[in-house]
């Protein structure tokens, strides 16, 4: 159990995170911050503190529409940012087309972080992921190990999620791997895909272990276009705190996660998902995994969209 851990945002995944950190006891104080009026985040935390004595969780809240409420945090969790919503004429905004309204909110998130907890473990949600985890190191310039995205844990668990319901076998029993940028250039490691150990192709044919790849290429987009309003929020939740528990726990526990390479994969200076292994401080080491031919060709694609959206990044001031 951590001191304290900082959720900023008090949206669904900001709403779901603090509910889970209480429920998990993953900290003896956990803060949200939001800004919105009159105060949303105090409000949301005395919520799940009146019910705290129901599930056992002696819990203490720190919650407002300042930064300060972050002060001490040893792990933040920026979820800042306006969500994807679907369009009048049913068509879906791409996390890039979020980059200029969500680059302005995380500059703010980054000065709160950098005033109250400078020495936070930060793990970040906020989409377009892999371009505001970088716009937190432009501004933080913290050690590489602090700075996370959720991206991998998600887009793996998608990918687990399909496989395991064509197979007709539980989730447990599927172990899957989705690499590169937080889009639809993302990689699922076909590879890398066990079914109890055994290869996914023993239990799925080519069609249907493409069309599953496709979907979860763009699995955020199909739920953003089911809900009409906003995007997923639990799963995101949930992809989230297994990172926070990793790192709390200190698990030593290998996730897809988006970090900064610096050689890996052939790849230097970008953050991308890649197998991290995670403790309690931080990204404690990048796992490299033997590709395929085609599934390194399909990084290097990957790696380029996320550097085509970081010079989108740069040229912002």
């Amino acid at each position: 159990m951590f001191n304290k851990i900082g959720v900023v945002g008090g949206g669904n995944i900001g709403g779901v995170l603090v509910q889970e950190l209480f429920k998990r006891n993953l900290a003896k104080t956990v803060a949200l911050m939001d800004v919105k009026e009159p105060d949303l985040a105090k409000g949301k935390c005395l919520d799940i503190a009146e019910g705290s004595p129901i599930i056992g969780a002696d819990v203490k809240y720190d919650g407002g529409r300042d930064y300060d409420v972050l002060k001490g945090s040893e792990i933040v969790i920026n979820t800042a940012g306006v969500p994807r919503t679907k369009r009048p004429d049913g068509t879906i905004p791409s996390r890039e087309e979020l980059l200029a309204t969500n680059l302005k909110i995380t500059d703010m998130v980054a000065e709160g972080i950098k005033k109250y907890c400078p020495k936070a473990i930060i793990i970040s949600i906020a989409n377009p992921l892999d371009a505001i985890v970088y716009r937190l190191y432009q501004q933080l310039k913290p050690p590489k190990q602090k700075l996370m995205g959720m991206a991998g844990a998600l887009d793996s668990s998608r990918y687990r999620h399909f496989v395991a319901y064509e197979a007709g076998v539980s989730v447990e029993n599927v172990e899957a791997m989705v690499l590169g940028g937080h889009g639809d250039t993302m990689v699922p490691v076909r590879s890398c895909c066990r079914v109890a150990g055994m290869p996914v192709e023993k239990f799925l044919d080519e069609e249907k272990l493409g069309a599953i790849e496709t979907r979860t290429r763009k699995a955020g987009g199909e739920v953003v276009g089911l809900l009409g309003v906003g995007s997923a929020f639990v799963s995101p939740s949930w992809a989230a705190l297994d990172m926070v528990e990793a790192i709390v726990f200190d698990k030593k526990k290998i996730i897809p996660s988006c970090v900064l390479l610096e050689g890996e994969y052939g790849i230097d200076g970008l953050f991308i998902g890649v197998p991290a292994l995670l403790g309690k401080d931080g990204v404690e080491k990048i796992i490299e995994v033997d590709l395929t031919d085609d599934e390194k060709e399909a990084l290097k694609k990957s790696a380029a969209a996320v550097q085509k959206t970081v010079d989108e990044v740069k040229a912002v001031a």
